[in-house]
């Protein structure tokens, strides 16, 4: 199906568009301004944190986990669950 865009159309989208980047501009100010309680508290910043990726782990890999006993089994969950 095509749609022919009239010049009307045209400058309806336009109107919509520049409402919408109005709207974003001012959440932005909103949530950006140093009065903002949001800012103060913390709860939004500016500068999100790097996340930290280790590769040690408490948990064995499936491999180790398949020739464990039961007891093994039973010993491990109970570490990982605090017991």
């Amino acid at each position: 199906m095509v749609i022919n865009m009239t010049e009307e159309n045209n400058n309806e989208m336009i109107d919509l568009l520049k409402e919408l980047v109005g709207r974003i501009k001012k959440i932005e100010n909103t949530v950006f301004d140093n009065d903002n309680i949001l800012m103060k508290s913390g709860i939004v910043t500016v500068d999100s944190p790097v996340p930290a990726m280790t590769k040690h782990s408490d948990v064995p890999n499936s491999d180790l986990i398949a020739k464990m006993s039961w007891d093994d089994i039973n010993d491990l969950v109970d570490k990982l669950g605090g017991v």
